[in-house]
């Protein structure tokens, strides 16, 4: 049997290419979830039994966090992007770095071949392709999703048939959750005029009220939440609870995708937003005019190579040396205010504040 090894979430779409994989082509499948956040030990257990389940011969869960936000989430804060001012690259980013453990893990087992989920209608099956092509252009890719051009009913009948029960209620929502924000998409998301309801996101109304928290940045890092240190990426992890509780974070983006048409995608993305948003305050405060062009127009195209797969340009190493070069007096305190869905910026307190 030719081994395979299949990027997996536990969704529909990778539980049905598993077991299509499996049962259809005659393949050994391996599956690999690559964790860039979003998953805590409980869920990434569940995972694991469900591939074995499915009928996975070895399952594979690989936590990367820390990784993630050293090599992508810190430049996306350095450079203030939000893709057409709104969406902060939430799957985008995490999807390249997924795609480069995949294929990494795929050689390191001697797969003759690497399979995910994603259709031929968006962003994701460009970066997953063309990461796989460049670092391994000997592996086979198998788009099991794509290539049968299928719905997401025509999946969940599939997997009825073969024994296995996936809840059409919660297959109607495709939720994919990482560190840097969660993508929502839905039946809403595929036209133009509808916004997805309340309940499709994760996270609802808890609190009412105002809430004031503190944000402590050294060197455009964020290190510090409400006066108590931690790593940067436990310190996104923190804002997001307390953030989540006010539903703020929500919004829909629309973009040209890679192949060329418009995409619709909802999203639930609090402390990205509330982080970028502080951090770019206190670069008003602390940099220089030119220095804040600049790095706008750098940080614009860092986001779209980004965002369209092209991390592994040798230009983007290049933009994240400017990047990093400017955060050297980006310090200080930055004070928001929580409310109901949406967060205001009061101020800031830095030793660089050029307003003294």
């Amino acid at each position: 049997m030719e081994k395979v090894v299949l990027a997996y979430s536990g969704g529909l779409d990778t539980s049905y290419c598993l077991k299509y994989l499996k049962n259809e082509k005659g393949y050994e499948v391996h599956t690999v979830l690559i964790n860039t956040g979003g998953f805590d030990d409980a869920e990434l257990k569940a995972i694991e039994d469900r591939a074995y389940e499915l009928g996975s011969a070895k399952h594979a869960n690989l936590t990367i966090v820390d990784k993630y936000y050293d090599k992508a989430i810190k430049y996306l804060i350095y450079g203030n992007v939000l893709k057409n001012n709104t969406y902060p690259l939430s799957v985008s980013a995490e999807r390249v770095f997924q795609a480069i453990e995949a294929i990494k893990y795929a050689k390191s087992v001697g797969a003759e071949a690497i399979a995910h989920g994603s259709t031929g209608a968006g962003n994701d099956q460009i970066r997953f392709d063309l990461i796989f092509q460049t670092i391994a252009p000997e592996i086979e890719i198998i788009t099991p999703i794509r290539d049968l051009k299928l719905s997401r009913q025509e999946e969940v009948d599939y997997l009825s048939k073969n024994g296995v029960h996936y809840s059409w209620e919660k297959a109607q929502y495709s939720i994919n959750k990482g560190l840097w924000g969660t993508s929502v998409g839905g039946k809403e998301t595929l036209t133009s005029n509808q916004a997805l309801p309340s309940e499709a996101y994760p996270s609802q109304l808890q609190k009412t009220g105002e809430e004031k928290v503190t944000l402590q940045f050294e060197k455009g890092q964020l290190v510090g939440v409400n006066g108590v240190l931690d790593a940067p990426s436990k310190n996104i992890v923190t804002l997001e609870k307390l953030a989540n509780a006010y539903a703020i974070g929500r919004d829909t983006h629309v973009g040209d995708t890679i192949i060329g048409i418009k995409g619709r995608v909802g999203f639930e993305a609090a402390a990205p937003l509330i982080i970028i948003k502080a951090h770019h305050l206190l670069e008003k405060h602390t940099l220089g005019k030119w220095q804040q062009y600049w790095k706008e127009q750098l940080g614009n195209w860092y986001g779209m190579l980004f965002h369209e797969g092209q991390f592994l340009d040798p230009v983007m190493r290049n933009i994240e040396a400017f990047l990093e070069d400017t955060q050297t007096t980006v310090n200080g305190t930055v004070i928001v205010s929580l409310k109901p869905y949406h967060f205001t910026l009061d101020g800031i307190e830095s030793e660089n504040d050029l307003m003294n």
